[in-house]
């Protein structure tokens, strides 16, 4: 389980690929041009959160659904093209998590307190807030720490959570929502466990 509490920065001399990074290796990279870096991704991504805000408050889900997979999906992306191509930066590994964050704790929250329960969208938001305060703090202390496993678990169990709710309230079914509110509940563990490694 050390692999979920991994705090060593990872850089272009240490990279470890993983296999979502070879699949993409394999498939999407050799047709994303080389003048194309992993935090022009990243920022994309930024720019996308304000789109979601909007249509999840006008509940527009059609538009939704597949924006937001398309928008979590570049999480996965930027990290791929950091590793395979050699391009992993300090401004991409604080800004990367922090994106995520954001993107997850606004739309997200914003459904969940509409439509779940305000409750689990507090202790989500909580917890993604003093995760970032204890990254920050450790900034301050000039320490720099790669996002860990329990983090990266964490946020593919929330994307598709927030993805099946986002079916759920499309097809006009509860039973998605069921399983996306099982999904965030379980990632709350994983949240804490990231937490304990950040440390405050």
């Amino acid at each position: 389980m050390g692999w979920l509490t991994e705090r060593k920065f990872m850089t272009n001399d240490t990279i470890v690929l993983y296999m979502q990074d070879r699949i993409l290796a394999k498939t999407l990279l050799p047709l994303i041009p080389r003048w194309i870096k992993p935090n022009h991704v990243t920022i994309l991504r930024l720019l996308l959160i304000p789109a979601n805000v909007y249509f999840v408050i006008l509940e527009e889900w059609t538009i939704l659904l597949p924006l937001f997979i398309f928008t979590a999906f570049t999480d996965m992306l930027d990290g791929a093209m950091a590793r395979v191509r050699k391009q992993i930066t300090l401004w991409g590994a604080i800004l990367d998590p922090t994106a995520d964050k954001l993107l997850l704790a606004s739309v997200a929250g914003i459904f969940i307190v509409r439509n779940v329960s305000p409750l689990l969208a507090f202790t989500i938001i909580f917890l993604e807030f003093l995760i970032v305060l204890g990254a920050y703090s450790r900034r301050r202390r000039g320490e720099y720490i790669c996002a860990n496993g329990a983090g990266k678990v964490k946020f593919t169990l929330q994307a598709f959570g927030f993805g099946f709710m986002l079916l759920g309230a499309l097809i006009g079914h509860p039973w998605p929502i069921y399983i996306g509110t099982a999904l965030m509940i379980l990632s709350l563990p994983f949240a804490i466990t990231s937490l304990l490694t950040y440390g405050l």
